[in-house]
């Protein structure tokens, strides 16, 4: 699936061209590889790494959704792992 219909169906961009720009803003790395281009192909198992705002995303991508589904839906097709670390205890 290419990454901006991936990122517009699961609704982490709001407009299919929000979706282009962030794929070709250049700071969007698919399994740490930066991308450049709307069209790379995601596949289940890809790491997407992105800025939103002034936080960074980092997602998992868990399935590849069929449509622009409710957004319960659509937030079952990615695992956010950056929340995962937040809840992890410090080393200290």
């Amino acid at each position: 699936m290419r990454l901006d219909r991936f990122l517009w169906w699961a609704r982490l961009a709001k407009t299919r061209s929000a979706a282009q720009a962030i794929a070709a803003d250049g700071r969007l790395r698919i399994d740490g590889r930066a991308v450049g281009r709307a069209h790379v192909a995601v596949r289940v198992g890809n790491v997407l790494t992105y800025a939103a705002g002034s936080q960074v995303r980092v997602l998992r991508v868990e399935a590849l959704p069929t449509r622009r589904g409710p957004a319960p839906e659509a937030q079952a097709c990615y695992a956010d792992l950056a929340a995962n670390v937040s809840q992890q205890p410090s080393a200290d």
